[in-house]
């Protein structure tokens, strides 16, 4: 190979070499680039399915509390189903207390209630069968109040003349009935200050008992300036019906149409208790008996100031004379239901400003001194009106009523003394303490 060959191959060997080279690193280079792009996609796959696997479980969880709220709602609607069942066999049950009352044997109760009537100046052509029924209900329901403490005191006092001892007795059973503390206070010291005066015998000293029982009673009443709670002609009445749950205030409420609806009055009821299950369908079953149209909202979570304004609106329409409200159950320190009520009564104010409103508290009298506590309770938050004792059949603790008049200034509008329809009244302070003290 001559020396010209010779350089002319060095020449072509690197410029063989200085191209593979480039080669090389141009190879080396997409190698690295691809490698990188492959590490690029490996990141993103796994990001996608990081990301597909994240779905998966929110999807999964949503799912699952689908389902969960899906089988919370089928519970709620079994509960209402349940409970829609119960209202029915409770209505089914007293279907009978809406035809009308038979007369009775001439017994015991008949001869009691003639006498109560007779003593009140009802004449013998002015009775009817439904006041000799109503009244034999109310002495047969304070059976076992009087069992508490009339049985015993009438064991105690007898024929003889009241003592200092017969009065210690008396505040006892007094107290032991439910009857309060104040209302105790006020009937033994009068006793004690008449016994200070004269020789009280028992007769007249039971005599003298209920003229003081009566007067507490009828205190708050007079001081209201109305004697029977009644609506007015000529405006809209707006009855609120409040209370704690299971007092009874939808059953009262269904009772109040019935007798408001029987007494000619135009009556229209406004579902307000929103909150509790089925409580609208209770009603309406109420509202057919009564023969009462019913205002109410289905929608879940209804406003119940909105089914007030709508009951208003249709009770302007139809120019009622009583809109009887139906609140939800609620605790007296319960912030957020006290203001709903105001709430309530700030449409009434608004939409009808001369409507005459009665906030009336519905009590249990089987709860004894824990219902003196919600009057005194709601009395300060509620701006009560007149206060409805119900169940006062069966139970020993009927002289709450004495202690909510005494130490709460309530006036008692209404009272219940059984499950019918018709087993709601008007209080009436005579008959009540007769029936309280029927032994003598």
């Amino acid at each position: 190979m001559t020396n010209n060959e010779s350089d002319s191959s060095l020449e072509w060997a690197s410029q063989a070499y200085a191209l593979l080279k480039q080669k090389q690193e141009l190879k080396k280079q997409e190698d690295q680039l691809k490698a990188e792009e492959l590490k690029a996609e490996q990141l993103k796959v796994e990001e996608l399915k990081a990301e597909q696997l994240k779905a998966e479980e929110l999807k999964a969880e949503q799912l699952k509390a689908e389902e969960l709220k899906a089988e919370q709602l089928k519970a709620e609607e079994l509960k209402a189903e349940q409970l829609k069942v119960e209202v029915n066999k409770q209505n089914f049950s007293n279907l009978q207390d809406d035809t009308e009352v038979k007369l009775g044997d001439f017994d015991d109760d008949f001869t009691w209630s003639a006498m109560v009537l007779a003593a009140q100046g009802k004449k013998v052509n002015e009775i009817s069968i439904d006041e000799i029924d109503w009244l034999s209900k109310l002495r047969r329901g304070l059976e076992e109040t009087r069992k508490g403490f009339v049985s015993e005191l009438l064991d105690k006092l007898g024929d003889d003349p009241l003592t200092p001892e017969s009065l210690d007795d008396l505040e006892t059973l007094l107290i032991r009935a439910d009857v309060g503390i104040d209302s105790t206070d006020k009937v033994i010291n009068a006793l004690r200050k008449k016994l200070n005066e004269e020789v009280v015998g028992g007769e007249e000293g039971i005599k003298f008992l209920k003229d003081e029982l009566r007067a507490i009673i009828e205190k708050p009443i007079k001081n209201s300036g109305t004697n029977i709670l009644v609506p007015q002609k000529g405006k809209l009445n707006v009855w609120l019906i409040v209370g704690v749950n299971g007092v009874g205030k939808t059953t009262t409420l269904g009772k109040l149409a019935y007798l408001s609806s029987k007494s000619n009055y135009k009556t229209l009821i406004a579902a307000a208790d929103t909150f509790r299950a089925a409580a609208v369908e209770q009603l309406q079953v109420w509202g057919d008996r009564s023969k009462v149209d019913v205002i109410s909202n289905q929608s879940k979570n209804a406003d119940p100031a909105a089914v007030v304004f709508d009951a208003i609106n249709a009770a302007n329409k139809r120019k009622s004379d009583l809109l009887l409200v139906d609140t939800a159950g609620r605790l007296q320190n319960k912030n957020n239901l006290m203001d709903e009520l105001s709430k309530i009564k700030k449409i009434i104010d608004k939409k009808v400003p001369d409507a005459i409103i009665e906030s009336l508290l519905v009590l249990d009298a089987s709860q004894g001194q824990n219902g003196l506590k919600q009057a005194k309770s709601f009395a300060k938050s509620a701006n009560l009106s007149g206060a409805i004792i119900t169940k006062l059949d069966g139970t020993s603790r009927g002289g709450v009523s004495l202690a909510v008049s005494a130490e709460v200034n309530l006036p008692i509008r209404f009272i219940g003394a059984g499950e019918g329809i018709k087993d709601l009244r008007p209080f009436n302070s005579f008959e009540f303490v007769e029936a309280l003290l029927a032994d003598r």
